[in-house]
């Protein structure tokens, strides 16, 4: 295959394990790329996100919340992404017992474009006092009661209840059994201004990446560990084992429809604006 750019492109993920897993092969040249490479860019998923709304990144992961504000400029990629069963945010408090008794109460998400913060609204919009928090301080901050409630993400569902915290809500849960989809949490994006060849040929790179990993899991720990030095073994690989499924290698048909339930329902909801640019580049 041809060199698509002689320059690097732009790539943009988050230092999660999940994240670090799947792009430790494409980002240090152990699976072809089509003449491509690729200049990193590890932040949390909020930043990300912000950076494709400044369409600061040729490639980036986001949440799929954040696509329905940027899919006239980024056609999304069927590699790469996270979505699956049982791996939805987590509503938690201290003091707080049920969802009933939020209403009016500080709740801290981890930012405006997350999809937690979409699956918050679709659950109940009245609640309105919302507070925006970079994920990883969500939980000291319920703990310490500086807000009344957290919606946490990442390895934080297997920690909160170490901080004294309960679940009152499941949010993947219940946007699975409203919906019987999985809960598309966060996706691929790259500019369709790099073309539609080029875009494929990223597609085929991102799931290379993935499908070495898979095949030879260990190969990444390197490159893992060093982005996730705070956290445990056991909780590194459980992270992993949630959030990498087969969806990452492939949307395929169910995840396709479960991202445009996501985006046909923030549409109606008036959270995101409607759109008629198809999801992909084909």
């Amino acid at each position: 295959m041809a060199a698509f750019h002689s320059s690097p492109l732009s790539l943009g993920f988050s230092p999660c394990p999940n994240d670090t897993f799947i792009f430790d092969a494409l980002v240090h040249g152990k699976v072809p790329a089509g003449g491509m490479s690729f200049r990193e860019r590890l932040e949390d998923v909020e930043t990300l996100n912000r950076l494709v709304l400044e369409k600061a990144l040729d490639i980036s992961k986001i949440s799929y919340h954040l696509l329905g504000h940027v899919r006239e400029e980024y056609a999304l990629l069927r590699a790469g992404g996270a979505l699956g069963r049982g791996c939805g945010p987590l509503v938690v408090a201290r003091e707080v017992k049920d969802m009933a008794g939020l209403a009016g109460k500080k709740i801290a998400v981890p930012g405006q474009y997350t999809t937690a913060a979409l699956l918050l609204r679709l659950f109940d919009p009245s609640l309105e006092n919302i507070i925006f928090l970079p994920f990883h301080e969500i939980m000291p901050a319920v703990a310490a009661g500086r807000v009344d409630a957290g919606v946490i993400i990442h390895e934080s569902r297997f920690t909160f209840q170490e901080h004294g915290l309960t679940q009152l809500l499941d949010l993947g849960v219940w946007w699975e059994e409203t919906t019987g989809a999985p809960i598309p949490l966060g996706g691929i994006v790259a500019r369709r201004s790099l073309g539609r060849e080029t875009l494929l040929a990223i597609d085929t790179a991102i799931r290379a990446s993935v499908e070495f990993a898979i095949t030879d899991p260990a190969a990444a720990n390197t490159y893992i560990r060093a982005h996730s030095q705070e956290m445990s073994d056991e909780v590194c690989a459980a992270h992993i084992d949630l959030y990498v499924t087969p969806f990452s290698l492939d949307l395929g048909d169910e995840g396709v429809a479960a991202v445009t339930t996501l985006l046909e329902r923030a549409e109606n909801a008036g959270i995101i604006p409607v759109s008629t640019v198809p999801l992909f580049a084909c």
